[in-house]
């Protein structure tokens, strides 16, 4: 029963990760539609709204809710594992994720309201939160050592700053070469 358990909520945590990655990208979509002339920006504003809906509240908030419903399960058939430093490290992981979670439910709501308060770059930048969250949990699963992680996390931290770099590289180039 356990491995059952332990294997579904593995499943939806992957597809919770898999709504959280997809809708920030969308988000970027919706906003720089947001900025596109009319009639282009009514149609392509409707458009996200109904994917963004849909990822929302069909694929992320009930992957989170389930992951959650089985993680609990897991730790009430094994209560050993709250006294582990690993999985107390992971807990807090698991926080930040829900705060993450709840921080795109706010900018979701907004952008179905038609307030767009943040940049498509911003929006880039904010998907890579969730990036970090996934590596820090898979290194503290597979290592099961609360202080192993933090070399994960700064490989991943390292690698997205050369993405971001790498960014504005090419942005500045491809203006450059529209001049």
């Amino acid at each position: 029963m356990y491995d059952y358990l332990k294997s579904l909520h593995l499943i939806f945590v992957i597809t919770w990760f898999a709504g959280l990655f997809y809708i920030v990208r969308l988000f970027v979509y919706q906003i720089e539609a947001n900025e596109k002339p009319s009639p282009e920006k009514e149609i392509l504003q409707k458009q996200y709204k109904i994917m963004t809906y849909r990822l929302w509240y069909i694929i992320a908030w009930p992957s989170a809710i389930l992951a959650t419903i089985f993680a609990l399960s897991l730790l009430h058939l094994n209560p050993g594992l709250l006294e582990m430093s690993w999985m107390q490290v992971k807990l807090v992981f698991v926080v930040l994720l829900f705060i993450y979670h709840l921080k795109c439910h706010q900018i979701f709501k907004d952008l179905q309201n038609d307030e767009v308060k943040y940049s498509p770059n911003f929006m880039r930048l904010w998907n890579e939160g969730a990036t970090l969250i996934l590596f820090a949990v898979v290194f503290l699963v597979i290592l099961k050592n609360a202080v192993n992680w933090i070399y994960g996390v700064i490989g991943i931290a390292l690698f997205s700053i050369l993405i971001m770099l790498g960014f504005k590289f090419y942005k500045r180039i491809r203006e450059k070469n529209k001049s």
